[in-house]
């Protein structure tokens, strides 16, 4: 029988140490609440974060990376890169039920904090990286999906269409698809209705409720690009009647 999991299974808070304050950030977001309250089981394959900014999907995503051993700043298992510590207490209070026969392997793509990433890597990648700042910002995330998503290990994406154009966000979904197939587990947060929409994945919706597993279709983030998308200028002159005023 074949006893191999995926590597995280479930995230819940650690028992013991010190709690983090209630009333304080970043424990206000109903959606870091929930998940030390009931912890969270996380499936194999892709998972997507998704909601409104300030509904915890990045806080979350980072938290986990950080109690998988990974660098908030992005990076493998393996790289200790860090500039500036401006993470969360969060990954600190997590705790992470590993999956029977899994590998540790991992990378975190953190789209704000990967030019300093590149540097890093200039610095200790050994030459074996391509050079990520003689690209463009599109081409150099293209870059790193080729050479570091490449086994099945656990994946955290913090935003990542934010670099690609439509066909590469695609060309993302293909990635994923594949790394899903040959038995790699992704957490990723997105504010993108196209990445969402892949076949299969689990979406997760956060707002003021919480998280809650929800389906594509009934997605806030697809009802609004649908809309807009239809007839744009029914939200631009409430848009622009606005900025008028403020003027």
């Amino acid at each position: 029988m074949d006893l191999e999991q995926p590597p995280v299974v479930r995230v819940s808070a650690a028992p013991g140490g010190e709690p983090l304050p209630r009333a304080e950030w970043p424990r206000t977001v109903p959606a870091v609440e929930q998940l030390l309250r009931e912890g969270l089981d996380l499936p194999a394959g892709v998972t997507f974060l998704v909601g409104e900014n300030g509904s915890g999907k990045s806080t979350v995503v980072e938290a986990v990376a950080m109690a998988y051993g990974l660098s908030p700043e992005g990076g493998s298992t393996h790289g200790r890169h860090t500039t500036r510590a401006t993470e969360s207490p969060l990954g600190d209070r997590l705790q992470l039920q590993r999956g029977l026969g899994s590998g540790r392997c991992g990378f975190f793509l953190r789209a704000e904090t990967m030019h300093g990433w590149y540097t890093y890597m200039d610095e200790h990648g050994g030459g074996s990286d391509p050079d990520y700042h003689a690209m463009s910002h599109g081409e150099s995330f293209l870059a790193v999906l080729r050479t570091k998503f490449d086994s099945p290990a656990f994946y955290c994406l913090d935003e990542p269409e934010a670099a690609l154009s439509f066909s590469a966000t695609l060309g993302l979904m293909a990635t994923l698809h594949r790394l899903a197939a040959r038995g790699g587990q992704v957490l990723c947060a997105t504010h993108s209705p196209v990445l969402a929409s892949l076949p299969g994945a689990t979406v997760l919706e956060l707002g003021d409720w919480g998280i809650r597993r929800t389906s594509w279709e009934r997605l806030e983030l697809v009802h609004h690009w649908r809309a807009y998308l239809a007839a744009p200028d029914r939200y631009l002159r409430h848009v622009l009647a606005d900025a008028d005023e403020d003027d």
